[in-house]
């Protein structure tokens, strides 16, 4: 095809020089070379044999192909309403964009909503409202073997790697975490410059590819770790043994993206295709991670240390609940990311197939920390489709102590939802490794934004509580959530899920618990 349209150029170009050598009117040839171009081009469809439509229907078939490149487009802003938008809605960017920007956020004349539909959710708000705190609550991170604990905000950046996101992205995230005083999380990606010049706390994150702390092997690297751990801005590792939109599998990194920048933050060669392989090298076994999470406490200096996942089998995280009990210790988090989590890029059928969906990861973790006696030492921290002040009051009613956001963030330094992140041509600038695209992202004005953000959807979720008459996330429960089943039922989350007392899988297991404790093996992932 290529080979066509060169040959139509060419020969357009020498009619033109044709026409213009014998003296012909301007307004004659003017007419004829787009006459003469459409000709050839038609004549091109029909002698191609790769496209059946072009074939078929020369010239016209063409705004086909046209349309169906800005369908996205089209449908975004004129075709689809406010609320039904995927992955993200109208107006939940809308209300990030607006809180970014620090502008009103309300709505007049009531819900666009179909509150009788099945699967609705809402608040109870109680009768007695209490005043909100002035000052926001943060999570104390550090268990009984964490010699230095860090104290969590409620909402944070969640993981977003430098190379999947441009260096001024990085560099706005972190700005606005520093101004705000909550965590930066990484990503696998290593920890780059960009992560440590504008002064935020960070949670670093270990994927299966060891980026930033791997020897040329691609093994992990302990001293290299110790030494990035030591720096001052991290506050907290963490182990990646999943992640949401594609559980279960590794990554590529092309050769062509690895620039001498990514290659020294990663620790791998400049210019030679890199693999994250779906699995971990330094453990085999629940009771190999468990203990491999206390060695990267130990390496960092008694920093929190914990791990990152998209829950799957029940029977497998059950498994290393009992390798906590068996070797006297556990991590201080751990980060459930919900099946519905944002990537760079991912086979469609793992980001709409595989992995359990955030609602039901948090209440496995919760429910199983809280039967093995073990809630009262780790924090959990929630990841997938928090934007908003209700999604971090929902996920903390779940289970969780914390919230991270990546999307949401992302909106916040400008991102419109193209969905072109794999394809380096991101419209904004923040999910591109091209300096041109990336330069449009102003870091001097997206810092601030990130950090009203944050700072507003905080004060809503603390203003959503106080109008339930709680003033601390701990005192939320499960009955002050409430889903629709149909149009004339709704329950409770206490109704609706099974909720376990502190140490009953120990003492004795619920009827639909007992089969996945019983089968569960700290020296092995059981199937």
């Amino acid at each position: 095809m290529k080979r066509i349209a060169i040959v139509v150029l060419a020969l357009a170009s020498g009619m033109v020089a044709v026409v213009a050598a014998v003296g012909i009117s301007p307004w004659w040839w003017a007419a004829a070379v787009p006459l003469t171009l459409l000709g050839l081009l038609g004549a091109a469809d029909l002698l191609q044999r790769r496209h059946s439509v072009l074939r078929n229907y020369p010239v016209l078939g063409h705004a086909r192909f046209l349309l169906e490149r800005i369908r996205p487009e089209l449908q975004q802003y004129f075709i689809e309403r406010n609320f039904d938008g995927r992955p993200f809605d109208r107006d939940v960017r809308t209300i990030v964009y607006e809180r970014a920007k620090g502008t009103d956020a309300e709505q007049p004349y009531g819900t666009e909503r179909d509150v009788y539909l099945p699967g609705y959710e809402f608040l109870v708000p109680s009768m007695a409202p209490c005043p909100v705190p002035k000052t926001p609550p943060r999570v104390r991170i550090g268990g009984p073997d964490c010699a230095r604990p860090y104290d969590m905000a409620l909402l944070n950046v969640s993981a977003m790697s430098f190379g999947s996101l441009s260096s001024h992205a990085i560099l706005a995230l972190n700005g606005g975490a520093a101004a705000g005083g909550f965590a930066h999380d990484t990503g696998e990606g290593g920890l780059s410059e960009y992560h440590l010049k504008p002064g935020g706390d960070l949670v670093w994150e270990v994927g299966t590819g060891y980026f930033g702390c791997r020897t040329p092997d691609g093994d992990f690297d302990p001293a290299e770790f110790a030494d990035k751990a030591a720096h001052d801005h991290v506050k907290c590792v963490s182990l990646k043994l999943s992640q949401g939109a594609k559980p279960g599998i590794g990554g590529v990194l092309p050769g062509a993206k690895v620039n001498a920048e990514i290659a020294k933050v990663r620790d791998v060669p400049e210019g030679r295709t890199v693999i994250s392989p779906p699995y971990h090298k330094v453990f085999s076994t629940p009771r190999e991670l468990v203990r491999f999470i206390a060695r990267m406490r130990e390496l960092s200096g008694g920093k929190p240390a914990g791990f990152k996942l998209c829950v799957g089998s029940r029977r497998q995280f059950l498994a290393v609940c009992k390798a906590m009990l068996a070797e006297g210790t556990a991590p201080d988090f751990i980060i459930v990311d919900g099946g519905e989590g944002g990537t760079g890029a991912a086979p469609l059928e793992f980001a709409d197939h595989v992995g359990t969906p955030l609602t039901e990861g948090l209440l496995t973790v919760h429910n199983a920390l809280v039967g093995a006696g073990l809630r009262d030492r780790i924090r959990i921290g929630a990841s997938g489709k928090i934007a908003t002040g209700t999604d971090l009051v929902k996920r903390l009613v779940q289970g969780a102590d914390y919230g991270n956001a990546a999307r949401a963030m992302m909106f916040a330094v400008g991102c419109i939802q193209a969905q072109r992140c794999h394809t380096n041509t991101c419209p904004t600038g923040v999910t591109t490794q091209d300096p041109r695209r990336a330069r449009a992202l102003d870091v001097r004005d997206k810092t601030p934004r990130v950090q009203r953000f944050q700072e507003a959807t905080v004060a809503s979720a603390l203003q959503l509580m106080a109008s339930m008459g709680v003033t601390d996330p701990a005192d939320l429960r499960p009955h002050m959530l409430r889903r629709r089943i149909d149009p004339y039922t709704e329950r409770s989350y206490e109704e609706l899920y099974e909720w376990l007392e502190p140490g009953q899988l120990l003492a004795e297991p619920p009827a639909a618990w007992a089969a996945d404790w019983t089968a569960a093996d700290p020296d092995r992932f059981t199937v």
